[in-house]
């Protein structure tokens, strides 16, 4: 497939910080892309120089086939950019927001409803965006980005800040633009966001891409083992350690829980016991992946 973006060699330093340093991805048509990273890991500040916000110190960046910087008048028409933080015009409706964002591209002004429709906003066309909620706030910002209907978005953490029930709510939204054919790339810290939403995903920390591609394929190159659980007292931890395959087992007094790399072994033991009822099976995580290749210390 044809490749919307093309990032290589890309460094940007700020004194004695290499905020982004060599860092280099491709990104194919229609794909949604995730750039994951811990705070301070540089995924924002590669985000604003692909967007053509920042000038990088090294690299090349391509978009649609243009540079975006310096400021591309060409290219600006055909990206949607959704920043962390978003302002919004006082005292306007959520309706009159996308009016006025859609009439600097000259997008007729009845396009405002059918994006509020998309994301879920049309019972609040005449809410003012100061009353609006969080996740309502979110949700028309990126009604601003895809107005004039781009063929690129880029979204910086769009959910954060936001509760579960907002999160899953622009998730929705997220699906529908990708599923519209549009190429998404996204910023997050949430791992489960990206498992769910991404095609590929480039781990970032440092500056630097340490990991890249598919959630499910960096998850199954992972080396970590299964967690099987099932309801405290089913069986004796001295038995689940004795378990086939067993590698540890503990009991937490809700749960007892086997760790095991051999898990089809070990259900088939729990099974001959009678000891299903409640089992739960963990498998590793894109979180796992992430905590594996960046660490576990605290970030501020």
């Amino acid at each position: 497939m044809a490749h919307t973006i093309e990032v290589t060699g890309l460094r940007k330093r700020y004194g004695d910080v290499r905020a982004v340093d060599g860092v280099t991805f491709a990104v194919e048509e229609g794909e949604f892309f995730g750039i994951l990273g811990p705070n301070g890991a540089g995924k924002t500040t590669a985000l604003e120089i692909i967007e053509g916000l920042r000038e990088p110190d090294e690299g090349e960046v391509s978009v649609l086939g243009m540079s975006p910087w310096p400021r591309n008048p060409a290219l600006l028409p055909r990206i949607g950019v959704q920043l962390q933080a978003s302002s919004f015009f006082e005292r306007l409706t959520a309706r009159e927001q996308l009016q006025t964002f859609g009439s600097l591209y000259g997008v007729p002004a009845g396009k405002a409803d059918t994006m509020l429709e998309l994301v879920g906003l049309d019972d609040k066309a005449d809410v003012q965006v100061e009353k609006l909620s969080g996740g309502q706030a979110q949700r028309l910002s990126i009604a601003c980005a895809l107005v004039h209907d781009p063929e690129v978005v880029f979204l910086d953490e769009p959910t954060a800040a936001l509760d579960p029930q907002a999160r899953r709510n622009l998730w929705d939204v997220l699906r529908e633009i990708s599923r519209q054919g549009r190429t998404v790339v996204l910023t997050t810290h949430y791992m489960d966001e990206a498992e769910v939403l991404c095609d590929r995903v480039a781990i970032m920390d440092a500056g630097r891409i340490l990991r890249l591609g598919p959630p499910a394929v960096l998850v199954r190159g992972l080396d970590a083992p299964s967690r099987i659980s099932i309801p405290s007292g089913a069986l004796t931890v001295e038995d689940a350690q004795a378990l086939p395959g067993a590698d540890q087992a503990a009991d937490d007094g809700v749960s007892l829980t086997v760790t095991t790399r051999d898990p089809s072994a070990v259900i088939a033991a729990i099974a001959a016991r009678d000891a299903l009822d409640g089992v739960q099976i963990h498998g590793a995580t894109l979180e796992d992946v992430f905590l594996q290749v960046t660490g576990r210390e605290y970030r501020a």
